[in-house]
């Protein structure tokens, strides 16, 4: 298959060249990850792209000094939503319905399940669930971002307290959870770049219960 041949291609890149990516490859990773699955199909996340040098040089300082952070075309920088309000989960509810072109009973009645139950709990246990929907959304930028030929490197290892504060995300009701910068291999200077990828075997990942 050719997108498993892609993701034997790609790897954690640790040098990137600093090469830009055309914005139709870009808009595509981006638009992989919009059609992500998430919980209840609220999206509870969203995606900045950083490209302006000064931000990348900021997020750089408190991302463990990684180069790619820097030397990358784009990064994007995965912000789920710091709670679950009730205009939140309305707004997607609506959008829902003005897409469709018309409501449904068991459609509305699973709305109000969700308005009795999520804006009632610990605002950091929603973040935690979100941020878990935005990592699916994550992967499947990284997924993308392979078969369309870009490097990525997903980076857990920032502050994202400072993070949050560079992008002003609390601003917004948003935390940052992952970065993925996204650009093309400096082969010469990655010493990842020619080592077998390992893995699992396959009796020691799947178990069948047959």
């Amino acid at each position: 298959m050719e997108l498993i041949d892609k993701l034997k291609w790609r790897y954690a890149a640790k040098a990137m060249n600093g090469e830009t990516i055309g914005q139709e490859k870009i808009d595509a990773i981006i638009e992989a990850a919009s059609l992500a699955p998430t919980s209840s199909g609220l999206q509870p996340f969203e995606i900045m792209v950083v490209t302006n040098q000064e931000l990348k040089e900021k997020i750089r300082v408190i991302g463990w000094n990684q180069s790619v952070i820097t030397d990358c075309s784009h990064l994007l920088v995965f912000a789920a939503w710091d709670t679950y309000t009730v205009e939140r989960i309305n707004k997607m509810f609506d959008l829902t319905n003005e897409i469709r072109g018309f409501k449904n009973e068991g459609w509305e009645k699973y709305r109000q399940m969700l308005l009795n139950t999520y804006p009632q709990k610990d605002p950091e246990v929603n973040f935690q669930h979100a941020a878990r929907q935005a990592y699916i959304a994550f992967s499947q930028a990284i997924a993308a971002a392979a078969f369309e030929g870009v490097d990525s490197t997903p980076i857990e290892g920032f502050d994202p307290e400072a993070l949050d504060t560079i992008l002003g995300l609390r601003e917004k009701g948003l935390r940052s959870c992952v970065i993925l910068p996204l650009g093309y291999r400096d082969a010469s200077n990655d010493w990842l770049v020619n080592l077998t990828k390992v893995r699992k075997s396959r009796e020691d990942l799947v178990t069948l219960y047959e």
